[in-house]
């Protein structure tokens, strides 16, 4: 029932401000434009100001919108960028309130001096300015009063709402709504425990401590907890002042270049990445470099998920649309009786009007859609552990538009993710997996021979016995050292049929 009444206000939100006015269909509909207003100030700002009325989820929703200039109008886009750090704040009293409880300790005692005003309000929490009584300047965060009740019934309307999209929709299983809403749950889960948010920006601040293009925060553990973090004072100027930028001497396009080589660092090389990266998240330092701000949405990848990736990326800046066909095949992302050529033929049409271009004739956006349309027809199915990266990549390109529209993204990439992968299949990569699997094997290796001498004893299925057949009649044209491995090979898997690895 609450969820009827969480529905039945969003509905209520939207005529009030007149959004009906943004769909063509419901334009002009009379029986809806009695309910509605019609003078509620220009479209923009209705939009905007819905969005924050609706609370946290739906102002993290205009922020991502307020990235994608090639797709909205510009009064759009403008006001909905005002979201990303001009959500209108609460109190400071409850603010100042809020630290103490959770500090344990008067603004006094922590503090030598603290701004009153915050410097910076979003839609979990706000920022205030203080020093610490070492002199150290440091950025307050605290989190919204009662904004975990408000994440949660909107949660549990988007759960439903999935649950429809599954039963109702032809392609509702294929898309897994209800995965895709647990994985955003549990990434806004994350932002609602600053303590998490601090943890991510510790490891942040670790895999880049030496790091000539990013910047990251210290944080002062000692003054941290759920609901409220203390972390170093961070100098710059906002991405998106462009002009500011250029007169302070800062070089546009390298930036622009820096911003893609800092995002694919962050996922292949250490498959953890920040995912909220729109330009209120993101300073530049008078020399130059990035300054990564809000630390509450990140992102991780598994060594498949990257290896995955990087072999697709690469596949598509050489054209290789078999390769990424075959990819999508070998990864089970589409039924095994998908024909490889037709799927190729599929992934040719969509990518290959966009190569060779510089970034302002790139639109991911319709891009996205043609994939979408090519994937329904393929039955690929959706992986949710990869939406915070599509998200970022889509902020990316939002990001690298406004920076230098001349920029090719693709070039700029591509010889990042090659000298990547070198060093993950080459001689390099196998001493690093050596490395990692030697204390596993030091381990396993002496217990071997009993595991198997087990493992077959056990066999009353016969489990093994067909697997080592199976495999054998694979490899039977196969001899020599590669003959030998894949019998290995078997014996691993057989060992792992049976339930002993």
């Amino acid at each position: 029932m609450s969820r009827l009444f969480r529905l039945l206000r969003i509905i209520s939100i939207g005529l009030r401000f007149g959004l009906h006015q943004l769909v063509p269909r419901f334009e002009h509909n009379r029986l809806i434009a009695l309910f509605a207003r019609s003078d509620a100030g220009p479209r923009a700002v209705r939009l905007r100001r819905a969005l924050e009325t609706l609370g946290p989820i739906f102002v993290k929703f205009g922020q991502v919108l307020s990235t994608r200039r090639d797709l909205l109008p510009s009064d759009i886009a403008d006001e909905l960028a005002k979201l990303q750090d001009r959500v209108p704040p609460f109190p400071s009293a409850q603010a100042a309130e809020e630290i103490e409880r959770s500090l344990g300790r008067s603004i006094a005692e922590v503090f030598s001096e603290f701004e009153r005003d915050p410097v910076a309000s979003a839609s979990i929490a706000q920022v205030h300015l203080a020093i610490l009584h070492d002199g150290r300047e440091v950025a307050v965060k605290v989190l919204r009063p009662h904004v975990e009740a408000a994440v949660a019934k909107d949660l549990a309307l988007l759960e439903s709402a999935a649950g429809l999209i599954e039963r109702l929709w032809v392609d509702g299983r294929r898309l897994k709504p209800r995965e895709v809403v647990a994985e955003f749950s549990r990434h806004l889960e994350d932002e609602l425990d600053l303590m998490r948010e601090a943890a991510n920006a510790s490891q942040l601040r670790r895999n880049f401590v030496d790091s000539t293009l990013l910047l990251v925060p210290e944080i002062y553990w000692d003054w941290c907890s759920q609901r409220v973090m203390v972390m170093e004072r961070m100098h710059g100027t906002p991405v998106s002042q462009v002009a500011t930028l250029r007169a302070k001497g800062i070089d546009i396009p390298r930036l622009a270049r820096a911003g893609v080589e800092i995002f694919f660092t962050q996922v292949f090389r250490d498959g953890f990445f920040h995912a909220d990266m729109h330009p209120g998240n993101i300073f530049v330092a008078d020399d130059g470099r990035y300054v990564a701000l809000d630390f509450g949405i990140m992102g991780a990848l598994t060594e498949t998920d990257k290896n995955y990736l990087a072999q697709n990326f690469i596949a598509f800046f050489n054209r290789d649309y078999r390769r990424v066909a075959q990819a999508h095949l070998d990864a089970g992302w589409v039924p095994e009786e998908t024909r490889v050529d037709e799927f190729e033929a599929a992934i040719r049409a969509v990518c290959e009007p966009i190569f060779a271009r510089p970034l302002k004739e790139i639109y991911f956006g319709k891009l996205l859609l043609r994939l979408f349309q090519t994937s329904r027809r393929f039955n690929v199915a959706i992986q949710p552990q990869l939406v915070m990266l599509q998200k970022t990549l889509l902020n990316i390109e939002g990001l690298g538009r406004e920076l230098d529209p001349e920029l090719d993204l693709w070039q700029t990439a591509k010889p990042y993710l090659e000298r990547w992968m070198s060093e993950q299949i080459g001689w390099r990569g196998l001493l690093k997996a050596l490395r990692q699997e030697a204390p596993y094997w030091a381990a396993t290796l002496p217990q071997l021979p009993r595991l198997v001498h087990r493992a077959v004893a056990e066999d009353r299925l016969g489990t093994i016995e067909r697997a080592l057949a199976r495999l054998g009649a694979q490899n039977a044209r196969r001899n020599g050292l590669l003959a030998g491995l894949v019998a290995l090979l078997a014996v691993a898997l057989a060992l792992k049929l049976a339930g002993l690895l």
